[in-house]
């Protein structure tokens, strides 16, 4: 069992001026520039000072990626794997939730709005830091080349257009440039092979905390891999995918390699799989998902987040129960990643470092089990757990209406939806540690990568499913790799772009939208209308 390494961080805000124009309803009066850079900006001073703004960047990032809102809810609730019906009035939030999943989301829609605020935020103080006129060290050029390159990574993917200021050159009044295509990953994988060039180098087990050469390969890899997406040539190139291979195998000479114990991987220490993880509560992934009275940390749970049981029936197992015990053994013939809910309840506190009982005498939270939640709960004692009604808390695979009975994303009990739960608050409920680059992602990258290049990627792909307990495949095809993918990487941020690489983001769903269904113009999100008043080198994406 890794240790709990209790860590603190601060978090850096960014307060934009196209954040403020959003209050008003109609007739905006946009002033046209990009308040960001100040007009006299003439580089960084000191060296101290570039470390600094990568600090803050940094601390920017974990923020950023550590809410289940923003940057998570667009690339997992907009997808078959999460959703967040509406219970009673929990969750209704004037619809933005389930304007997610059924992808009828406008340009207004307040989690678009603030990842382009953000991620184009990050960008620019990386520019500044990257100015040839700032006193920067080579490893501070190395992270700011690294964070500008995944802020516009992030920006390319979920809009297909970059706006970009040259720090230097560029009147601080005039309009960003925009990049698309090609141009975006030029410049995107210019920005890596600095990365690559001046981080730090990492080894497996590391704190890896902020990017190192393996991150920046990682990255470099993703990019690769989608881009025959981003610049819409259709079909990966030989070429590239011969790069992925080669990058994942620079990552595996690290000492990177997949790791048993599947859930033990996202409890924080070092391991094998951790490329690079964020310095961020895991509270929210936690308590998103939870019901009220599923823990007695912090508040129980917010009764939320849920998966769609067509996603659930990827893993192999009983399709109504998903029970073991906190030994590890499971009893529903469950593949390992399907996780469990402990039938016995919570662990018998013994004083382990990390842990505390809360003077009931059982690890706090370990009442609660992993991975997918279906079926009856079990408090600590191992008694059934009860809804706020006084029913059993007993999570059922189906989203159904408490007045009519009929499948609904509104009017929702307590209890519908089969519940997903990777970070467990038995390995501390606020730890700062979710992963956001880590080995496996990078495995599969270079199986698929074989795949696409012609290669045969079974035997990669029976080598993980038999270290996470699963039956061997006799051959792998696509489906098999994007399945493999699902399995392995829920919940983790991947979900939106596997599907548009593998061509299933606009497939059907429950509870899509039945105009949604086969439009590709859902694959990009809108450009916020602010901005294309602020930057009329920007266009809207179709279909907005």
């Amino acid at each position: 069992m890794k240790k709990f390494i209790k860590q603190t961080n601060k978090y850096f805000s960014l307060s934009l001026f196209v954040a403020l124009m959003l209050t008003s309803c109609t007739d905006l009066e946009v002033e046209p520039t990009d308040s960001l850079l100040d007009e006299g900006f003439t580089g960084i001073q000191t060296a101290e000072a570039a470390s600094s703004q990568i600090s803050a960047m940094y601390n920017d990032v974990y923020g950023y990626f550590g809410t289940q809102a923003n940057l998570y809810a667009l690339n997992e609730v907009t997808t078959d794997a999460l959703l967040v019906p509406t219970r009673g009035s929990d969750w209704g939030d004037n619809g933005i939730w389930r304007q997610l999943h059924q992808h009828s989301w406008t340009p207004e829609h307040q989690y678009i709005l603030a990842v382009w605020n953000e991620w184009n935020g990050l960008q620019l103080q990386a520019s500044e830091v990257l100015d040839s006129r700032s006193a920067s060290s080579s490893e501070a050029i190395g992270h700011a080349s690294f964070l500008r390159a995944l802020s516009m990574f992030i920006i390319l993917d979920n809009f297909g257009q970059v706006p970009y200021r040259d720090t230097e050159a560029a009147d601080p009044l005039a309009d960003p440039e925009v990049f698309t295509g090609e141009d975006a990953i030029t410049f995107i994988l210019s920005d890596l092979d600095t990365a690559i060039s001046n981080l730090p180098a990492s080894s497996a087990g590391d704190d890896n905390f902020r990017a190192t050469k393996a991150a920046a390969r990682f990255l470099k890899a993703k990019v690769l891999l989608n881009r025959h997406i981003y610049n819409g040539s259709g079909s990966a190139a030989a070429s590239d995918m011969t790069e992925v291979i080669s990058l994942v195998d620079d990552i595996e000479s690290d000492g990177y390699e997949l790791a048993p114990d599947y859930f033990e991987i996202f409890v924080p220490g070092g391991d094998t799989e951790t490329i690079w993880y964020a310095q961020t509560s895991a509270g929210a992934r936690i308590f998103h998902t939870l019901h009220y009275n599923s823990t007695e940390l912090g508040g129980g749970g917010w009764n939320g987040f849920s998966t769609l049981a067509e996603f659930y029936d990827l893993f192999e197992g009983d399709p109504n129960n998903n029970r073991g015990h906190n030994d590890g053994t499971l009893s529903d013939g469950q593949e390992e990643r399907r996780g469990f809910v402990p039938t016995e309840g919570g662990v018998v506190y013994d004083g382990s470092y990390g842990t505390d009982d809360n003077g009931d005498g059982y690890v706090d939270g370990s009442n609660v089990g992993y991975g997918f939640l279906i079926g009856q709960q079990y408090a600590p004692d191992g008694s059934p757990l009860e809804d706020r009604n006084g029913n059993p808390l007993n999570f059922t695979r189906d989203f159904v209406s408490a007045v009519d009975g009929q499948p609904s994303l509104v009017d929702n009990s307590e209890v519908t939806g089969i519940r997903v739960i990777k970070y467990n608050p038995r390995d501390g409920a606020f730890a700062n540690h979710i992963i956001f680059f880590r080995y496996s992602d990078a495995y599969l990258m270079k199986a698929e990568a074989m795949l696409r290049s012609g290669g045969d990627p079974t035997s990669m792909i029976n080598e993980l499913r038999t270290i996470r307990g699963a039956a061997p495949l006799g051959t792998v095809t696509e489906q098999d790799i994007l399945d493999e993918r699902a399995r392995e990487l829920y919940t983790e941020g991947w979900r939106r772009n596997d599907l548009i690489r593998f061509g299933q983001y606009t497939k059907d769903w429950d509870f899509k939208a039945e105009d949604a269904v086969g439009d590709p113009n859902r694959q990009l999100f809108p450009i916020p209308s602010a901005q294309l008043i602020l930057n009329p080198n920007l266009v809207q994406n179709p279909g907005y």
